[in-house]
């Protein structure tokens, strides 16, 4: 009996250190896709864009959280991005506050 609890912790703690992994990976990676629109902020911006997965994330997009005016780009409809920061859901809507523009095409 000492066994089948100590083997049902182990087994729950490690459930729960292999789930954090995965959403902290998966909270790190890039969201990228097509830019569908553009709704002007007072520091910046919030585009929407949409992955190749039809996911739909708003991203907030101003010059302080890039980094300064160097890393600051101003997309535009229609520009396949990818980008970096940190995301949450609301209700059922994505979305990222963008600390990285890593590439727009």
């Amino acid at each position: 009996m000492k066994n089948l609890k100590k083997i049902s912790l182990l087994v729950i703690l490690m459930t729960f250190v292999i789930s954090c992994t995965t959403m902290k990976n998966d909270a790190n990676a890039p969201v990228s896709g097509k830019v569908e629109s553009i709704e002007s902020g007072k520091d910046g911006y919030t585009a929407k864009i949409t992955t190749d997965n039809k996911e739909v994330y708003f991203a907030t997009i101003s010059i302080v959280n890039v980094g300064g005016p160097q890393n600051y780009k101003q997309l535009k409809i229609g520009d396949v991005v990818s980008v970096k920061g940190e995301k949450w859901k609301a209700e059922d809507e994505n979305h990222i506050k963008v600390t990285e523009i890593v590439s727009v095409k």
